[in-house]
């Protein structure tokens, strides 16, 4: 245990820099870190150092050194301790830092394996700060991995609504590039809070992947489902047939309406198509959107035979959302809740290109999500599921 002499008020820090410049950046974080640690833990026992008061909920006991490799390189910490009841340990440590840890090791591994180039190279130099060797990436990843297990392994609950997804990353598996399937799902519970309850990336046959990712949910707690809400992804429905054959499915109305474009013959008759199909979905009830569709299909049995077809067989799927409040309806008939998650994964999956396996990617995503799930948990209610 060490005790901790440094000036740390937020004025020292900005000397520093004054004084040295960009190369007193390092110093001038420890002492923002430092000082912001000792606030929390502050709050953490109730009370000031020192100070006399029946609230407080345990001692401070001194400081802890702690190195952290940051993008200005390694800094030295004082982790301040306590002793007492409260448990007690320092968010800045670990707040918005696992994803980051997740996309250097991805980035390493591949450095380490023999796949990098000198692009990765300069990349990893300068997120990391400095060079990792193998057993250094080994080490850290059997942490990160155990930690990321536990929250994809943890258990679940209720959930009225459930909302699938899955896009693609490149991975490299036995000397060839290959399409990773990420698969996803998030679910709305009863208070009507959301949270991303799993996600599974493999290389297997899209129905069996769908199937066993379904069956974990299951196997976890996952129940009380009312509706499903995905698009038409691969293997999906065969999947929920399989798993939960008694849940109502809705198609998402957001791809239906682009899947469309690809059934309409003539180029000038797509807008006019487009906001047919959105006034359809934007019907008052259900008896209207069947009415819609119906005037779809007689304007366009001659001039687009091939798009009534596709009407006809697939645009009910998406009119299960009009079974539920209209309150509701707006939020459960796309999966487009989905597309932050998807572009904060696009976001961090591009600097790396390229995954050297199935397990690096589910790394990285695995801990951007549950930075995303935490805000989520604790943000405001997303959808009123009680109407």
């Amino acid at each position: 245990m060490t005790h901790q002499n440094d000036n740390n008020q937020p004025g020292s820090a900005v000397q520093h820099i004054l004084e040295n410049g960009i190369d007193g950046i390092a110093e001038a974080l420890r002492l923002i870190i430092n000082k912001a640690m000792q606030i929390e833990r502050a709050q953490a026992l109730q009370a000031e150092p020192h100070q006399r008061t029946d609230a407080r909920k345990g001692y401070a006991n001194g400081f802890k050194p702690k190195t952290v490799a940051t993008r200005v390189g390694e800094i030295c910490l004082s982790v301040p301790q306590v002793r007492g009841e409260v448990d007690f340990y320092p968010s800045a440590l670990e707040k918005g830092l696992r994803s980051e840890r997740a996309l250097n090791l991805a980035i390493a591994e591949m450095y380490v394996q023999g796949v990098s180039t000198r692009k990765v190279t300069n990349i990893l130099k300068e997120l990391c700060g400095l060079d990792i060797s193998s057993t250094q990436v080994s080490r850290a990843s059997a942490e990160l991995d155990e930690e990321l297990h536990k929250w994809r392994s943890r258990p679940l609950g209720q959930i009225k609504a459930l909302l699938l997804d899955a896009r693609y990353e490149k991975v490299r598996i036995d000397g060839a590039v290959r399409s990773c399937a990420v698969l996803i799902a998030v679910g709305i519970d009863p208070e009507g809070k959301r949270s991303i309850l799993g996600v599974s990336c493999k290389l297997s046959e899209a129905e069996v992947h769908w199937r066993d990712f379904l069956s974990t949910l299951q196997e976890r707690g996952l129940h009380g489902m009312e509706i499903i809400v995905s698009d038409q992804h691969s293997g999906l429905r065969a999947a929920l047939q399989a798993r939960m054959p008694n849940i109502p499915w809705q198609r998402c109305q957001f791809h239906f309406q682009q899947n469309a474009v690809a059934y309409v013959p003539k180029a000038h008759m797509r807008e006019e198509v487009a906001r047919e199909i959105r006034a359809m979905f934007n019907s008052a009830d259900l008896a209207e959107a069947k009415r819609r569709l119906k005037n779809m299909v007689e304007k366009y049995r001659e001039s687009a035979p091939k798009l009534v077809e596709w009407l006809e067989a697939n645009a009910e799927e998406c009119f299960t959302v009009f079974t539920r409040p209209e309150t509701q309806r707006r939020r459960l008939r796309t999966t487009n809740g989905l597309e932050r998650l998807n572009k904060e994964i696009k976001r961090r999956t591009r600097v790396a290109t390229l995954f050297p396996n199935e397990k690096s990617l589910e790394r990285l995503v695995t801990a951007l999500l549950t930075e995303i799930n935490d805000e989520w948990e604790t943000g405001k209610i997303y959808l009123n599921m009680t109407n």
